[in-house]
């Protein structure tokens, strides 16, 4: 929707996304509009929004409106009625956003990594990691349930479903590790454009059903290296960050403390690249098992408990938000939140045990014995088509 001209002013910090009439991002929810020539020319046009994002803007310009028409304000001033985005009343977006709100920030993500060397790629690219990051920190479990389960889903922009839950999975795992701040950052800009220099190829292949052809395999070979020098042409700097894109597949079993800093994030992204991959579909094969997914990065190439993999499962669960169990009362269901312990997460019952689906979700506590986790399930083993509205609201 276009913002009425002027309707907003330097200097304010946005509860939505600011957009231009393309939908292209200018200015992230949360950041604050800097002044400038540029912006108060944008402005005084009318900048856009994603409609479902702006539902404190239309309230609050309702309320305004109807305030004035009380004090019997001329309609010519009412039509100029703009609503005050540093009033402490103003909403953040609903719950019920957030669904919507990741699939816009996957939309933006594939449309990036389309074109990398298009003008404010990096900017572009830290304002979504930012946005992404911070939906992230509020409702953990939601942004895991939603990025896990769309993972299994779609075949569709599959590279840019992967960098996103990569992004995700590293932000948790980087923290449970206890790494600085500006290392998780790192690996999660890493997570996002570890495959920047294969375009959009993953995307045809995770339709295809026939085998890689003599191209595709050196296009995939060495792409690490080739991600890593597209990102040091387009002006990164950061050590942490493009060691972790160039080895991301050329990691070797150990543990992590025995690595310089920069091959650690490189392991970590390694087992949690390969993680998510498990957890996504192809054409050519099925999506895995939540517990399976994470039993195969929990042991590295030697068959030893891996580090990095060992605190990821730590984070996200051996059964993550997202994934599919089946319990020891009979129903199957999805896993909303993560638990204390790995093993023992809140689950939503979707099918009841005679084998025929619930009205609603039901939680269930699988710390007692009789709704205990039994199995854990791939996505085609659940006959059922999920309404994510409907699990949002148990939250």
């Amino acid at each position: 929707m276009r913002l009425p001209p002027n309707a907003l002013k330097p200097g304010q910090r946005l509860n939505f996304s600011l957009r231009d009439a393309e939908g292209k991002l200018l200015a992230a929810s949360g950041s604050v509009l800097p002044n400038s020539n540029a912006v108060r020319e944008l402005l005084s046009r009318g900048a856009y929004a994603l409609a479902h994002e702006t539902e404190a803007y239309r309230r609050e310009a309702t309320s305004l409106a109807a305030q004035m028409i009380h004090q019997n304000v001329s309609l010519n001033e009412i039509a100029k009625v703009k609503p005050d985005f540093s009033h402490p009343t103003a909403r953040g977006p609903a719950v019920l956003g957030e669904a919507a709100a990741w699939t816009e920030i996957q939309l933006h993500l594939h449309t990036l990594l389309k074109e990398p060397q298009s003008d404010g790629f990096l900017e572009r690219l830290e304002a979504l990691r930012l946005n992404a990051v911070e939906r992230l920190r509020r409702h953990p479990d939601q942004a895991l349930l939603l990025l896990v389960h769309d993972a299994s889903q779609e075949l569709s922009q599959y590279t840019a479903r992967h960098a996103l839950l990569c992004m995700a999975l590293c932000e948790l795992a980087g923290d449970r590790l206890d790494w600085p701040v500006d290392h998780v950052a790192a690996l999660s800009r890493a997570a996002l454009t570890m495959n920047l220099s294969l375009g959009l190829l993953q995307d045809r292949l995770a339709q295809q059903r026939e085998g890689l052809s003599v191209d595709q395999r050196r296009q995939l070979a060495g792409h690490g290296d080739r991600a890593a020098d597209l990102l040091r042409q387009l002006g990164v700097h950061d050590p942490l960050w493009l060691t972790a894109v160039r080895l991301h597949h050329d990691t070797g079993p150990g543990p992590l403390s025995s690595r310089a800093e920069p091959e650690r994030l490189a392991r970590l992204l390694q087992r949690i690249d390969l993680f998510a991959a498990r957890l996504s579909p192809r054409t050519s094969r099925r999506a895995q098992a939540g517990a399976q997914a994470s039993r195969a990065i929990f042991l590295d190439e030697t068959k030893q408990q891996d580090e990095a993999g060992a605190a990821l499962i730590k984070a996200v669960g051996l059964y993550p938000p997202g994934s599919l169990v089946r319990l020891a009362n009979g129903e199957e269901g999805i896993v909303l939140k993560r638990g204390a312990i790995a093993t023992d997460p809140l689950v939503a019952a979707l099918i009841g045990k005679s084998g025929s689906p619930l009205t609603e979700p039901v939680p269930r506590d699988t710390r007692l014995a009789s709704q205990a986790v039994v199995a854990s399930l791939a996505p085609h083993e659940l006959k059922l088509r999920l309404s994510v509205d409907k699990l949002m609201r148990l939250y």
